[in-house]
């Protein structure tokens, strides 16, 4: 208890310190800019004077930088939370770069049962960072679009029962990581009434502690099944978007831009973003070619070569219906 105490005490003194940095940064009193001062410098004094030449939406673009930066502070007075449940954090270690990570003999012989039991190697998942850095296989012109700034909150849903805990806050890591932080109006887990004692209070006490505010946990009191679980998620969501995912997902850079880009430019629109595979057995990303989303008329998910004249637009970052 009293290291519960302290934690939360530790916690409520960053949150006062980022409340006042960010009160001080907007009654700071305006500095002449020097010639030479970029904010690759990271020098308060000459991000306020750039701030003042170029008007409010650097301001806006400044304070955003340096919430980024108070962040990675609170991140590394957080970090460490996860090794009281045998997980680690950070952007390193087996598997980085989407990389096959692998497992001792021994621990081969000791990975078999769980494998069994979740259809995936959750033993060597609980080896693999849920921070780790995975590649960014989105052609080359997708990553030269621009979005606008307004673009519209999303709300994160996730469904899961009886799933690892490794894999679950590996999603919830990977979302936070990768998602821009002015867009992310929060996660939701959906636990359809799992059994796994690991995924009652230890998942609890860690997402509240180390994503206070932004991770919500929803509990079905029976099994509801995948689309009742996800309208429970979709009841308590108050993004202007929702987007419902599994909860043994990774996320990439630049995911979100162009799905809330397409909503915002109509809103009857469903997007399914391109879609890579992770393998079961050693965790490894590979990439799938371009194609499309769809059913057979078993209603079984397929994937869809795109048609010809999406291929003769010669546009890869077109999408595909």
């Amino acid at each position: 208890m009293a290291s519960l105490r302290r934690v939360k005490v530790l916690l409520a003194l960053n949150l006062i310190a980022v409340a006042g940095f960010v009160l001080f940064l907007a009654k700071c009193r305006p500095i002449t800019a020097k010639s030479g001062d970029s904010f690759r410098d990271l020098r308060p004094r000459a991000e306020v004077a750039n701030l003042t030449a170029r008007g409010i939406g650097s301001v806006q673009d400044a304070v955003l930088k340096r919430l980024s930066l108070l962040e990675d502070i609170v991140y590394r007075q957080l970090n460490g939370l996860s090794k009281s449940l045998g997980l680690i954090e950070g952007y390193g270690g087996r598997g980085k770069g989407g990389l096959p990570a692998t497992l001792s003999p021994e621990e081969e012989e000791k990975a078999k049962g769980p494998h069994e039991k979740y259809g995936y190697n959750s033993y060597l998942s609980e080896k693999i960072s849920l921070d780790r850095s995975i590649p960014d296989y989105r052609p080359t012109k997708c990553k030269e679009l621009k979005y606008g700034k307004d673009l519209p909150q999303i709300s994160i849903i996730f469904i899961f029962v009886n799933e690892a805990l490794s894999v679950i806050l590996r999603s919830v890591h990977s979302a936070v990581n990768h998602t821009p932080a002015h867009l992310l109006k929060e996660i939701i887990l959906v636990d359809d009434n799992s059994d796994e004692e690991e995924l009652k209070a230890p998942l609890e006490e860690y997402v509240n502690k180390r994503y206070p505010g932004l991770v919500k946990v929803v509990r079905n009191q029976k099994r509801e099944g995948l689309i009742r679980a996800r309208i429970e998620g979709w009841k308590v969501a108050t993004g202007q978007i929702t987007g419902f995912f599994d909860a043994h997902v990774e996320f990439t850079a630049g995911w979100a831009e162009p799905v809330l880009s397409r909503i915002q430019e109509n809103r009857r629109r469903v997007i399914l973003p391109s879609i890579d595979n992770i393998k079961q057995d050693n965790f490894e990303v590979q990439r799938y070619e371009n194609s499309a989303h769809g059913y057979s008329w078993e209603l079984w998910c397929m994937y869809i070569s795109p048609p010809k004249d999406w291929w003769d637009a010669g546009d890869p970052s077109l999408p595909i219906r």
